[in-house]
């Protein structure tokens, strides 16, 4: 559909589209551009008043519009509108989808053009650290959910000329702005391809969940893969490096993290906190990190497996040591387990969707529920609740969420599979597990344990091990293909 040269008809249309007159937020005003009658329509606190009512001053004003008559759209646009990033469309389907996105548009009798206005601000909550990515040291601030203002904190700490976002349209009915970032002389360009191809290709009404719901769109994943296949943060310091090492960033509005593309399973071990101190520091709480992944899978599981069908052996290692302990059953070892991760869960789920002023009585709360009136009242004994809370400090310790709550996952199967069916249970259990981990899909069929497979030493060890900024900072992007084998 193209724009009438008529006014009448134009404003006509408008009123047929939109719901002028009926919805509050829509604000227009019928303007004289000296003889020329105009039309300009926005949606009320999207556009900065101030610059409007200026500009309209301006335009209005005798003195400063010399000419009664316009007679071409373009020189007057380019003559008389100085305040703002504008833009002269045709496109009916252009110009309605910005008036809902924040600019207001100025339609001028006689011409089938409209001029975009791009004097748009959006409400938005202060630049403040995620609480899910705290770090000790280092940057305070985080994303938000506008993503100009995100798109602004990654050009802060990047100003090469070669960095890029490529804004896209996504959802039939939302119409949510989503830009890709990427920095042009490292990035992939076959990945980079199948990006903007599957971000064309996406049939959805509207992205309900924001990059949650992207997520699941770009990945679609199987019930019983419980990794997350990408990743996200909400760190622009985080996001940062890896645009420097050459991945792709996709920003969608209203959401305060940004989509890292590819993924694999080592960048959830990471922590910005290793970057913040010293190489050998790092080192340490990234070995424990690792080893916390472990723990948070195998613990209860495997005292579980020893405690209740291998008693000499629990025996041996004093796995129980008070005379209660010793002399509960199986089946009364299986309860207590499934007990105190019932009880550990529900804490730790209260505790996250609680306000912070009750922080202080959840404490107390749990310190009583898991401390002495558990036992007392034989809900559990003090060796399952020790290694119950070992088990629940070594999943806080990631700072991936979605990482830790699938590996929780794992350990309450392996439980299960173990109570049920003893040692046989306990194998089992760990092969369909690791079965699910290898068959973690990713986007665009990259490998999920990259770099050990395909196998790439010199990308490995920077993950593995904290090296000095000189040494960890590649001079060009990490192929992915390279020594892959044959």
């Amino acid at each position: 559909m193209k724009i009438s040269t008529n006014i009448n008809e134009t404003i006509k249309n408008l009123k047929q589209t939109l719901p002028i007159g009926k919805s509050f937020d829509f604000i227009t005003r019928d303007l004289c551009l000296g003889r020329t009658k105009a039309f300009w329509i926005g949606i009320n606190g999207f556009v900065k008043v101030e610059l409007i009512q200026q500009m309209f001053s301006d335009l209005q004003n005798p003195l400063y519009t010399q000419d009664d008559i316009v007679k071409s759209i373009d020189a007057f646009t380019n003559a008389k509108i100085g305040y703002a990033q504008l833009q002269l469309s045709s496109d009916w389907d252009l110009i309605i989808r910005n008036i809902l996105s924040g600019p207001s548009v100025l339609f001028v009798d006689g011409f089938d053009k409209a001029i975009i206005i791009d004097a748009r601000t959006y409400p938005t909550r202060s630049v403040e650290e995620p609480d899910t990515e705290k770090v000790t040291r280092g940057a305070r601030d985080g994303f938000v959910e506008t993503v100009l203002f995100n798109t602004n904190l990654i050009r802060r700490r990047i100003r090469s000329p070669k960095l890029t976002f490529e804004i896209k349209t996504i959802g039939t009915s939302s119409k949510t702005d989503v830009a890709v970032a990427y920095i042009e002389d490292s990035v992939n360009k076959e990945l980079l391809e199948k990006v903007n191809e599957k971000l064309a290709n996406l049939d959805v009404t509207s992205l309900t969940m924001g990059n949650k719901s992207l997520e699941e769109l770009l990945v679609k994943k199987r019930w019983y893969n419980l990794l997350p296949s990408i990743q996200s943060t909400e760190r622009p310091d985080v996001a940062c490096s890896y645009l420097n090492e050459g991945h792709i960033l996709i920003l969608v509005d209203n959401s305060p993290s940004v989509i890292i593309l590819p993924c694999t399973i080592f960048q959830f071990t990471q922590s910005p906190d290793d970057y913040y101190r010293a190489p050998s520091v790092g080192n340490y709480f990234r070995m424990v990190r690792f080893f916390c992944c472990l723990l948070s899978v195998f613990l209860i599981p495997v005292f579980l497996l020893l405690a209740a069908y291998f008693p000499d052996i629990s025996e041996s290692l004093k796995l129980l040591t008070t005379e209660e302990a010793k002399a509960l059953s199986t089946m009364q070892i299986i309860i207590y387990v499934f007990v105190v991760e019932f009880i550990l869960d529900l804490f730790k789920y209260a505790s996250a969707h609680s306000s912070s002023n009750y922080s202080g009585s959840f404490a107390l709360i749990g310190g009583l529920i898991i401390g002495e009136i558990a036992v007392e009242l034989n809900w559990a004994s003090k060796e399952i609740l020790f290694y119950g809370a070992v088990t629940l400090l070594a999943s806080l310790s990631l700072s991936s969420i979605d990482f830790s709550d699938a590996l929780r996952i794992y350990r309450l199967f392996l439980v299960a599979t173990t109570a049920f069916f003893g040692l046989w249970g306990f194998i089992i259990g760990l092969v369909l597990i690791i079965i699910s981990v290898a068959t973690t899909p990713t986007f665009a069929g990259m490998s999920y344990f990259w770099p050990l497979f395909p196998f790439n030493w010199k990308a490995l060890k920077t993950l593995l091990f904290r090296y000095p900024t000189a040494k960890a900072q590649p001079s060009t992007v990490w192929n992915r293909k390279k020594q892959r084998p044959h």
